[in-house]
């Protein structure tokens, strides 16, 4: 069974969350590269929200793409994430974004409690051509077989 039909207040959120998963899920952080519980996990199992345990992705769709997070090439449905433009690399500053329309990333959201998973990018295998680039923070892994 899924976990966490009901949505977190901040409060249980404080007290839930290790430091570093409250600044990647609510402050939308990023954990340094290659320090990740699960960038070399490669069993069996289902990647679910750290914050509500919604479950979003397979261990069917994991590879290791070397960017040194966790990634994945599909969810498990598509209505389980959010995908909304990040412009935080530009600043904020529109004749910046002008210049490098190639700054604007694709930020990943959970659905359900709008927790930052990460980042979306276009370069990933087939069948999908996508390389969803999580944060261990931000995900729970259930062994066992896929939900």
């Amino acid at each position: 069974m899924e976990g966490g039909e009901k949505v977190p207040s901040k409060e249980e959120i404080l007290k839930k969350l290790t430091p570093l998963q409250y600044h990647v899920t609510q402050e939308k952080g990023t954990e340094r590269p290659f320090t990740g519980e699960f960038d070399k996990t490669f069993d069996e199992g289902t990647y679910s929200c750290i914050v509500c345990g919604q479950y979003l992705f397979s261990s069917n769709t994991k590879y290791d793409s070397g960017c040194g997070w966790p990634a994945f090439n599909d969810v498990l449905e598509k209505g389980r994430i959010k995908l909304l433009p990040d412009t935080s690399g530009v600043g904020g500053n529109l004749l910046l974004l002008i210049a490098n329309p190639g700054r604007i990333r694709t930020e990943v959201q959970c659905s359900r409690c709008s927790a930052h998973l990460g980042h979306v990018f276009e370069d990933g295998p087939k069948p999908t051509g996508k390389r969803y680039c999580i944060n261990s923070a931000s995900i729970n892994f259930l062994p066992g077989k896929d939900a």
